[in-house]
C-alpha cells in the first residue's frame, strides 16, 4: 500500500532524485528545501543538476500533481506518513561526518510530526545516527528507519528505478515494512536488518569500491614499471566473476561527493572503537599519491618543466555525465599543475562557464578546440565519451606541442598517432 503523503527534506542530488522517482512510482511527494531560489526554480520545473532523465521526471511529477516543492521542512510535514532526510552530511573536522543539517531538521520538525510517522535517514550517516535521531526526536510514537541510497551520479535515475537491492534497517518491524513497501513496484531484493547494520552497508560498499579503484591505480603504476599493459591485465581480471569488470579502470584518482567523505568517515568511526583500519587508510593514501603521479606524468610528457607552460585540459567534473566538481580528481590535478606555474585552459561539456572559487585554477572555455589553441600539451582528466570523437587532426594543428596525456585511457592511441600526436596513457606504453 502506498503512503498517502511522503516528505523529502533536502532537494539536492539525492533528495531531488528520491522525490522525483518516488512520485513517478505513484506516491504523493513534497520536497522541502531551505534555498528559496532553488525552490522557485524547481516549482517551475527547472533542474540545474546534470542527470539524465531527472528534469523530465520532475516536470512530469509537477504536471501530474504528485510532486511539489516548498520552502522549509516545517511547512511540509503536516500529515506526513514518511519523512525522508536527504540533507548534506559533509566531511567535518578530522574527517568525521558533519550531522549538523540532520540535527537542525529534527529540531525544526520534531513537534510537528504526526503520530505514527516514520522518519527515514536517506543521507549517508555514521553508524549510530538512527539511534541519535530517535533520541533527538524524543517521540516514542515516531519510528526511525535507515534506508541508505546507492545512486551513482550520471545514472542516478536509472539506479533508483532499477536497484540491485533495497536496504531497510530498523528495530520497528512495521515501520521497516512500510518503508520497503514504497519500493514495491521495483521488484528488487530487500534486505531487512537493524539500523546500525543498514548504516554500515553504505559505508562498506563505498569504501570497498574506493579500495578497488586504489588497487587498480597501484596496479597501473606497477604495469608501467614492468612493461605490462593494465588494460589487458584488468580485462583478464574482470572475467573472473568473483571480481567483475566494474571499477577496474585506472585514472587520476577517485573523488566526488561520496567516496572521499565516506572513506574518511569510516576511518574515524573505526578509530572511535580503537580499530586501526590500515587497509582503508592505505587506499586513501594511494589515492592522494595518484594525483601527484598524474602531475609527474604530465610534467615528463611536456619536457620536464611546467612553469609557464600552457596546457589544454579536457574535463573538470569528477566523472562523465555530471557537472559535479565536489572533490573532483580532475580539478585536484589541475590545481597541482597550476601550483607549479602551468597556464590551464579547460573545456568540460557539463561546465559551460567558470565556477567562482572552484575553477579559479583554470580558464574555462566553450569548446575543446579553443582550449587546445597554442597549448604545449593536452591533458584528458574526465572520461566524457565525446572526447573520443573529437577532430584529432584539427587538434594536432592547433596544439603547439604533440603530447596528449590521457589519464583515463579513454582515447584511441592509434587515432592520435595517425594525427601526429604522442599519446601517454596510464599503465600502458606511450604511443608516439
Amino acid at each position: 500500500m502506498f503512503a498517502r503523503r511522503i516528505v523529502v527534506v533536502g532537494s539536492g542530488y539525492v533528495g531531488l532524485t528520491t522525490g522525483a522517482c518516488l512520485a513517478s512510482l505513484g506516491h504523493k511527494v513534497i520536497c522541502a528545501d531551505v534555498d528559496a531560489a532553488k525552490v522557485a526554480r524547481l516549482k517551475a520545473g527547472e533542474v540545474t543538476i546534470l542527470e539524465p532523465g531527472l528534469a523530465e521526471l520532475v516536470q512530469s511529477g509537477l504536471a501530474a500533481g504528485r510532486l511539489e516543492f516548498v520552502l522549509g521542512a516545517r511547512h511540509a510535514v503536516e500529515g506526513a506518513e514518511v519523512v525522508f532526510l536527504c540533507v548534506p552530511t559533509p566531511m567535518g573536522e578530522g574527517g568525521a561526518a558533519d550531522l549538523a543539517a540532520v540535527e537542525s531538521v529534527i529540531a525544526e520538525v520534531r513537534e510537528l510530526l504526526p503520530s505514527g510517522c516514520v522518519v527515514v535517514n536517506k543521507s549517508t550517516v555514521p553508524v549510530g545516527t538512527a539511534a541519535r535521531v530517535h533520541e533527538l526526536l524524543d517521540r516514542p510514537d515516531v519510528a526511525v528507519v535507515s534506508n541508505p541510497e546507492f545512486l551513482r551520479e550520471g545514472t542516478a535515475v536509472h539506479d533508483f528505478l532499477n536497484p540491485d537491492r533495497i536496504v531497510v534497517g530498523s528495530s520497528a518491524q512495521d515501520a521497516a515494512e512500510r518503508v520497503a513497501a514504497l519500493y514495491a513496484k521495483l521488484g528488487a531484493p530487500t534486505v531487512f536488518t537493524d539500523a546500525p547494520s543498514a548504516e554500515m552497508v553504505k559505508y562498506a560498499a563505498n569504501c570497498f569500491l574506493a579500495m578497488k579503484l586504489s588497487y587498480v591505480n597501484a596496479m597501473a603504476e606497477l604495469c608501467e614499471r614492468l612493461g605490462a599493459d593494465v588494460g589487458d591485465v584488468t580485462e583478464g581480471m574482470g572475467y573472473d566473476r568473483r571480481i567483475g569488470q566494474s571499477f577496474l579502470q585506472p585514472g587520476p584518482g577517485w573523488g566526488g561527493s561520496c567516496l572521499p567523505k565516506d572513506t574518511h568517515a569510516l576511518v574515524q568511526v573505526a578509530e572511535a572503537v580503537d580499530f586501526d583500519f590500515m587497509l582503508l587508510r592505505a587506499s586513501i593514501d594511494t589515492n592522494t599519491r595518484q594525483r601527484d603521479r598524474m602531475v609527474d606524468k604530465i610534467r615528463a610528457a611536456v619536457g620536464g618543466e611546467l612553469s609557464g607552460v600552457r596546457l589544454a585540459v579536457l574535463g573538470l567534473a569528477f566523472k562523465a555525465g555530471t557537472n559535479d566538481l565536489r572533490d573532483s580528481p580532475a580539478l585536484a590535478v589541475a590545481e597541482k599543475l597550476r601550483a607549479e606555474g602551468a597556464e590551464l585552459v579547460a573545456f568540460d561539456p557539463g561546465i559551460p562557464a567558470a565556477v567562482p572559487g572552484v575553477t579559479d585554477a583554470v580558464r574555462v572555455v566553450s569548446d575543446p578546440y579553443q582550449a587546445a589553441d597554442g597549448a604545449v600539451g593536452l591533458v584528458l582528466l574526465t572520461e566524457w565519451p565525446e572526447f573520443r570523437t573529437l577532430d584529432w587532426p584539427r587538434l594536432a594543428g592547433l596544439l603547439a606541442g604533440k603530447a596528449v596525456v590521457d589519464t583515463r585511457n579513454l582515447l584511441d592511441a592509434d587515432v592520435l598517432r595517425r594525427a601526429g600526436l604522442a599519446w601517454h596513457g596510464v599503465g600502458r606504453s606511450p604511443v608516439a
